[in-house]
């Protein structure tokens, strides 16, 4: 096998083989040869329907041809510049009429970028120094955010590296649960700048908000002078043409963008309200800069995916994500079994256990192994999903009705085959 051998090739000179943990799983990851529409190709000839989708940038598919022929075109112009383009202004545009918080908007190369630049920003208006995040969400890999929980909610390093001294002012807290912020807040209100969080967690499966939390979080952050920030990395763009913040009715003062505003190439974004934004340099004193900042070649990408999100699409897209959804809840129920079936809109998660999944503690509840076994029977069922329990699954445009239909029916053998290990 093709895979196999480049995977052993790859370990002697990338760290694990891999350019990014979550891609490696055994016996070894396949290597992918191309994409197109829901499949993924590999060196192997294997294809797979894909519901990985990158992790969330590919709403439209594989290799969509408006974005593809837009980024030739583009390519044939040059792919930096080091000076600004009328494309940044068109894409700004479009964030900020989609987006109810945005006003203006600084774009960067990545979600971690972007979500470390809006802490930053955070910190700045207020003048305090500490941040609230929430037991299992993920903000990127920068060492404010790469906490677990500690003693007193502490936040301590997640990572050899991360010095103690830098997530001293990082709080944790578990999602949905207003009593345990609420007396956090009432503690630490003064010294804290930020509460920044996953709108729907996405790293951690796929957990929504229960309902109502939202709105407390809201009030709560305005009652004591502290910037909401909504990490919608994953849920912009998604869900809604104006993220989470449309679709759950709840405006942040901040929120962060990447994966479907690059239609596929690497982008960030941050945006905000102007007054708070116009703190970026070079018009305020907050200091943010990258060499790609608004590259034209994801800037281009973005315009042309963006193009295609309309009320009509996300119709679509939700329809897709409930008939999959329930037709895993069908399959449980035909096999007496009550895992807990995960999501909204086009994300989806299966937790392997029974208790009910609001937060991080009761995700990891969830059986590891059984859903090992039930990815790797998905996968010799051509299809293919993230390869941990703790990740979210993502649905296109471009998967039919079939592709939904045939996974299905992989999904009833992967669970078969979980429950006989």
């Amino acid at each position: 096998m093709k895979s196999e051998e480049l995977f052993k090739d790859a370990k002697n000179y990338l760290p694990g083989g891999v350019d990014s943990p979550v891609r490696a799983f055994k016996p070894y990851p396949f290597f992918a040869l191309r994409g197109e529409g829901s499949r993924l190709f590999d060196v192997d000839g294997n294809s797979y329907i894909d519901y990985c989708l990158a992790f969330g940038p590919l709403v439209l598919g594989h290799a969509n041809p408006q974005v593809m022929d837009a980024v030739k075109e583009q390519l044939l112009k040059g792919s930096a510049y080091g000076v600004p383009t009328e494309a940044e202004i068109e894409l700004a545009k479009d964030v900020i009429k989609r987006v109810p918080c945005a006003e203006m908007v600084r774009f960067v190369n990545s979600g971690t970028e972007a979500t470390m630049s809006a802490i930053r920003l955070a910190r700045a208006v207020t003048g305090k120094k500490k941040i609230v995040k929430f037991e299992g969400t993920y903000h990127g890999a920068h060492d404010y955010v790469l906490v677990k929980s500690g003693s007193g909610a502490a936040g301590l390093p997640d990572s050899p590296g991360v010095p103690e001294e830098t997530t001293k002012n990082t709080l944790l807290v578990p999602f949905n649960n207003e009593e345990a912020l609420t007396s956090l807040v009432e503690k630490k209100a003064k010294n804290i700048a930020a509460i920044i969080l996953e709108p729907v967690m996405g790293n951690v499966g796929c957990i929504p908000p229960k309902k109502g939390y939202l709105e407390f979080l809201r009030d709560i952050t305005l009652e004591n002078d502290i910037i909401l920030i909504f990490d919608e990395v994953i849920t912009g763009f998604r869900i809604a043409e104006g993220g989470a913040q449309e679709y759950f009715g709840v405006t942040p003062d901040l929120a962060t963008f990447g994966k479907i505003l690059g239609g596929g190439f690497p982008i960030g974004a941050f945006a905000g309200r102007k007054e708070f934004m116009e703190r970026i340099a070079p018009s305020g004193d907050v200091y943010q800069a990258g060499t790609f900042n608004g590259n034209p070649i994801s800037i281009t990408a973005g315009i042309q995916t963006l193009k295609n999100l309309d009320k009509k699409f996300y119709s679509e897209l939700d329809a897709k994500g409930l008939k999959m959804r329930r037709g895993i809840q069908d399959v449980l129920h035909d096999a007496s079994l009550e895992y807990q079936v995960a999501g909204l809109s086009s994300m989806f998660q299966l937790y392997f256990t029974t208790h009910e999944v609001w937060d991080y503690t009761q995700a990891k509840t969830a059986d590891t192994d059984k859903f090992n076994h039930y990815f790797h029977t998905l996968l010799s069922n051509e299809v293919f999903i993230p390869p941990s329990q703790f990740e979210c699954c993502f649905i296109s445009k471009a998967h039919s009705s079939e592709d939904i239909g045939k996974t299905l029916e992989a999904m009833a053998e992967g669970i078969k085959t979980a429950e006989k290990k």
